[in-house]
């Protein structure tokens, strides 16, 4: 029995690992996008509101489609449509590495966005199906591996395309063949495991809270990734220009140190799940969001060690609340991972695009420095925490009883 149990356990986290690997091709794939600007804009004589609609094309893409994948995926899962989303992304990686004018760059990060969108709603499911009642691990587990991913971007853009070239993306098109090939992997266990779920029985609600309550909390969260991701943003497209624009670092370095901060954002993903499962996820988001804010009102006034270094504590703390929001959101809508997770993700992929575009603007005219200025204010608005309710309590019973079906 003790074996058994063992090789069940085994098998679980294989599936997780391979969730969180996949993860990781997929948002390896997405950073090479932003990690293009610095070669992009001066080839094709781009503004900075240029650069941010090229992350409006693929981030609005995602958050425009997710939800509705999500939504359809809740009544009606559909296991290779994880293969299938990142041969989308495969296509429009090789588009953008042949893509000659403008309009052609659009359409390709497009792409990528589409693969994103249909990757993100059943990843997530998968992630919690083989969690075993550890739902904070499980989704803290899945998203470092695109945290990482995100922070391996910058760095693999050093190193392959900043010497070579735009065309060298179309190297990165092995990567997503061997993300398919991991998928198609994981849809087989998906597609068993669907067959063995039918036969249990309805899911159990764990909290009695009014559907008013419900839609006013989900407000909140949405409000609080609002704030998280266009914070994230300022780093994710524009912290090489900072770095470059008021510290004269070379593109290269500013590339490996933005990296850096991406890494910092993993490690704080992981933490962020498991200490939610353990002391609760309203206590990880308080700390997340609002707890930050000294870190990032400092950040403007440092030089350029000092900068590199709370951008590093920065990183930590604010990435450990979305594994928290994420299942928050899911024990306050039972029975409906897809959607949660394709609305959340979509909220922070348009979040992120719309922010992007809106913070090149600024760039534009008050200059990329004051922007880091104004974003620093930005996790104040996680005083809004305390208006969601304890669903601790509630979250935990949700959770044994998924985990005894």
């Amino acid at each position: 029995m003790e074996r058994s149990n063992q090789a069940k356990a085994g098998a679980v986290m294989g599936i997780l690992a391979a969730m969180s690997c996949s993860h990781l091709i997929n948002d390896t794939l997405q950073a090479l996008i932003p990690s293009l600007y610095p070669i992009l804009r001066p080839e094709f004589h781009l503004s900075f509101t240029q650069i941010g609609c090229i992350t409006l094309c693929f981030q609005m893409v995602g958050s425009v489609f997710q939800p509705f994948v999500g939504l359809y995926t809740d009544k009606h899962p559909q296991p290779f449509s994880l293969a299938a989303g990142m041969s989308c992304t495969l296509v429009g990686l090789f588009l953008l590495s042949q893509a000659r004018t403008y309009p052609l760059i659009l359409g390709s990060v497009s792409l990528v966005g589409f693969g994103s969108a249909i990757f993100h709603p059943e990843a997530s499911r998968v992630a919690k199906l083989a969690s075993g009642g550890r739902f904070g691990f499980a989704q803290s587990l899945f998203q470092v591996g695109g945290n990482l991913g995100s922070a391996l971007g910058p760095f693999l853009a050093g190193l392959v395309i900043v010497p070579r070239g735009q065309r060298a993306v179309g190297w990165f098109t092995l990567l997503a063949v061997c993300g398919i090939t991991v998928l198609y992997r994981v849809g087989r266990w998906y597609q068993a495991h669907l067959a063995a779920r039918r036969t249990a029985g309805p899911e159990v609600h764990g909290h009695a809270l009014s559907r008013r309550k419900i839609v006013f909390s989900i407000a909140i969260l949405l409000v609080l990734i609002l704030s998280k991701y266009l914070y994230l943003v300022s780093f994710s497209s524009y912290y090489t220009f900072y770095l470059i624009t008021k510290y004269g670092v070379s593109v290269g370095n500013s590339l490996y140190c933005n990296g850096l901060f991406l890494l910092a954002v993993a490690a704080g993903t992981i933490i962020g799940g498991p200490v939610g499962d353990r002391y609760g996820r309203k206590i990880v988001i308080w700390v997340s969001i609002l707890g930050v804010a000294p870190f990032t009102l400092t950040l403007p006034h440092l030089g350029l060690e000092g900068t590199l270094a709370i951008s590093v504590v920065i990183g930590v703390i604010l990435a450990s609340a979305f594994s928290a929001i994420l299942v928050f959101a899911q024990d306050l809508l039972p029975g409906r991972t897809g959607l949660v997770a394709g609305l959340f993700f979509g909220f922070a992929f348009g979040v992120a695009g719309i922010g992007s575009v809106v913070l090149g603007k600024l760039a534009d005219h008050f200059g990329i420095v004051r922007v880091f200025d104004y974003c620093a204010f930005l996790p104040l608005i996680g005083i809004l925490t305390g208006f969601l309710p304890n669903l601790e309590s509630g979250g935990r019973k949700a959770a044994s009883a998924e985990a005894s079906e």
